[in-house]
């Protein structure tokens, strides 16, 4: 009996997104400019508080943590597989909670997404009234 391999495709790759640069890439940049979009985007662009919550310490935590929790808690709930790409804090930092392990949960982009559209939406609801 012959076996036959099945390969699960792949999406195209993209070119890069920095100005100037066709590289093709499975991200958004391609390795050479990811690390200048990312520090460009930290500095211009994220308020300097949310810098320092999420730094060296964050991203060794945040690693560990995806390791230790491979799945998005809210699919498997639902009865769905996916890989967690993101770490959530359920209760936020800029609201006086911690790292704990307690008060994060791994999600994948899609349910990450949704979570923070919801509570900055009722942020915003709250602060109208």
């Amino acid at each position: 009996m012959i076996s036959k391999e099945f390969k699960v495709p792949r999406k195209p790759k993209r070119p890069c997104s920095y100005p100037g640069c066709g590289k093709l890439t499975e991200g958004r940049y391609c390795d050479e400019h990811r690390q200048t979009a990312e520090r460009q985007y930290n500095h211009c662009l994220r308020d300097p508080d949310t810098n320092k919550r999420y730094g060296r310490a964050w991203k060794k935590l945040r690693a560990r943590f995806l390791l230790q929790y491979p799945l998005c808690e809210h699919c498997r709930s639902e009865g769905r597989l996916s890989a967690a790409e993101e770490v959530h804090h359920i209760l936020p930092l800029a609201n006086g909670s911690t790292n704990d392990e307690s008060n994060l949960m791994a999600l994948c982009k899609s349910c990450h997404s949704k979570i923070t559209i919801r509570s900055t939406n009722s942020r915003q609801n709250s602060s109208v009234r």
